[in-house]
Order: structure tokens, then sequence, then C-alpha cells
């Protein structure tokens, strides 16, 4: 009887850590690796044009945008953030660290460019 609560409780404790473990390296892998959006500007209009992009809140992303003029990008995150850019490609590295949905637009063409969904 001894020996089979022995092996019982050796079976809960492998059980535990391997869920632990397991949730542990899905949460790393996930949110380590940095979600890249490609924008690029032309002749007076935006791409994407609204995509929504599913990113892990605290997950690094870079705004990467081509541009053959200048203008601005417009985060609307808390705190909101604002972006410069000039003809050319720039990286603009954020970071979202709370859940919901923020969209990146273009004030000078009225557009929303994409909708980060951060869960």
């Amino acid at each position: 009887m001894h020996r089979l609560r022995t092996v019982g409780a050796a079976l809960a404790t492998i059980t535990l850590l391997v869920g632990v473990t397991a949730c542990g390296e899905e949460k790393k892998a996930s949110t380590d690796e940095t979600v890249v959006v490609e924008i690029t500007q032309k002749d007076g209009t935006i791409e994407p044009s609204g995509d929504r992009v599913d990113v892990s809140a605290g997950q690094p992303i870079d705004l990467v945008v081509t541009s053959d003029g200048a203008g601005t990008l417009h985060v609307h995150s808390d705190p909101e953030q604002e972006f410069a850019y000039e003809a050319g490609t720039e990286t603009f590295p954020i970071q979202i660290d709370r859940p919901g949905v923020v969209a990146v637009e273009s004030h000078e063409l009225d557009q929303i460019i994409v909708q980060l969904e951060v869960r």
C-alpha cells in the first residue's frame, strides 16, 4: 500500500512539472519573437489598410516604413506614440503591454494602417 502511494505521488509530481514547463516555454516563445509590420507609402497611398495583426502583450513589434515621402505614424496606445519618418526605409520598435486593439494610423492620409490586437 505504501509503495502505491509513493508511485502515485511521483506521477503527480512529474505531471505537474511537465505542465509548468510546457506553459512556461509556450509563453516565452510567443512573446520573445519580434512581430514585423511592413508599411509602404507610395504616391499618396499607404498599405496595409486596416489589417489586424495578433500580438501578445509585451511582445516586441517593429513598424517598418518604406516611403516615397515624409509622414507620421500615430499609435493609439496608452501612452500614445507618434513617429515622424522621411523618404526611405525606417524601423520604429514598439511594445504594447495592455491587451486590447491598438490602431496605427496616418493622420495625413486619414487612414488606419493596421490594428494591433494585443492578447
